[in-house]
């Protein structure tokens, strides 16, 4: 049963995929499109595809410092190669390459999945802030551009508003009535819930998690690790503004635009959809349209750099895993719970 769900959500994602792709090709003049890209510079995207070389291995030097907190230090390489094996598995499945980096960690180098799940949260913590700023600074340097857009969208949806800020209300209302009786119950109830196993083992997993997740407060070195995410975000701004100049039809555009198409760019990447996609071509090309870039242009952008990126990432990521099944575990990924079998035994 399983198995057939995840076969059914995989087969409706792929088919909300294929149709938003089709919505955004289906008005297209397929010639201007071809035309488009075969006049692309494309030692503009192999230097796009440079930066985001340099931007994965700073995330994974960023990861590596989250984990050490915790308690295990894995390699540089050993984390980059998780990390890279998880960025594929979310090609595959959205949100499963956080379970599956995760639990190569365990396989290498003896990471609990829980900790190493809880460091990721905060990973994506720290990405949303980032997304935050970058959003902000869209909003003060390019408002001109864009209020238009929005305002046209605040207008279209007015006559619905007031409607919908009142279902959210009372949404939220039996929401926290729902907490608070839950939280009553469950601290009523606390001390015969600790006495069964599956809570125990509930609890435990989520202490682990709850110690990855801070493990942001303990960093040994907190400048270097702002300083790496920082970085990775500059890189991905260097990849959105490169590809601008590969191409005729977006080759004029501001160090505003990019900083846009970055922040639409990444909110279309974070859709639960394979890898983003029809969901980023769409609203890059949406918002190509704001800074009077003709559709096929900014379709030719938009596969451009999300195919480039994509292809990166499979190749990687196919290097990453066949580098992570020929390594065997290392003695210090003997698991806690092994360990005691074996202790037990022996005293036996």
């Amino acid at each position: 049963m399983k198995k057939l769900l995840s076969f059914l959500k995989y087969t409706l994602l792929l088919g909300v995929s294929a149709f938003l792709m089709w919505y955004a090709l289906k008005e297209l003049d397929f010639e201007k499109l071809w035309a488009e890209l075969q006049n692309a510079d494309y030692g503009w995207v192999a230097l796009s595809l440079v930066m985001g070389v340099v931007a994965y291995l700073s995330r994974a030097y960023r990861w590596q410092m989250q984990i050490k907190p915790t308690g295990y230090q894995p390699s540089l390489h050993n984390t980059y190669n998780a990390m890279m094996v998880g960025y594929i598995a979310n090609l595959v499945l959205p949100r499963m390459g956080e379970v599956v980096r995760c639990s190569m960690l365990r396989r290498s180098d003896g990471l609990p999945v829980n900790k190493g799940f809880g460091t990721v949260i905060a990973e994506r913590f720290v990405d949303m802030l980032m997304l935050l700023i970058a959003l902000s600074l869209t909003l003060l340097i390019e408002f001109r551009q864009i209020k238009d857009f929005f305002w046209e969208l605040l207008s279209s949806k007015y006559s619905n508003l007031e409607q919908t800020v009142n279902q959210l209300y009372w949404l939220a209302v039996i929401m926290l009535g729902l907490s608070i009786v839950l939280f009553v119950v469950a601290y009523r109830y606390l001390n015969k819930l600790r006495e069964n196993v599956y809570f125990q083992k509930g609890e435990q997993f989520m202490r682990g998690m709850l110690q990855g997740v801070l493990s942001i407060t303990k960093l040994d070195n907190q400048a270097a690790f702002w300083g790496h995410t920082v970085f990775v975000w500059l890189m991905y701004y260097g990849s959105s503004l490169v590809v601008f100049y590969a191409l005729p039809g977006t080759s004029h555009l501001s160090y505003g635009a990019a900083l846009s198409v970055l922040v639409v760019g990444s909110l279309g990447m974070a859709a639960p959809v394979q890898g983003g996609v029809g969901v980023y071509h769409l609203l890059v090309q949406a918002t190509l349209l704001l800074y009077g870039v003709p559709k096929e242009a900014g379709m030719a952008y938009a596969l451009l750099a999300h195919t480039s990126q994509t292809l990166l990432v499979v190749i990687m990521g196919v290097l990453s895993f066949i580098a992570g099944m020929l390594r065997k575990p290392s003695a210090e990924a003997v698991l806690p719970e092994t360990k005691a079998m074996a202790n037990h035994e022996f005293n036996r």
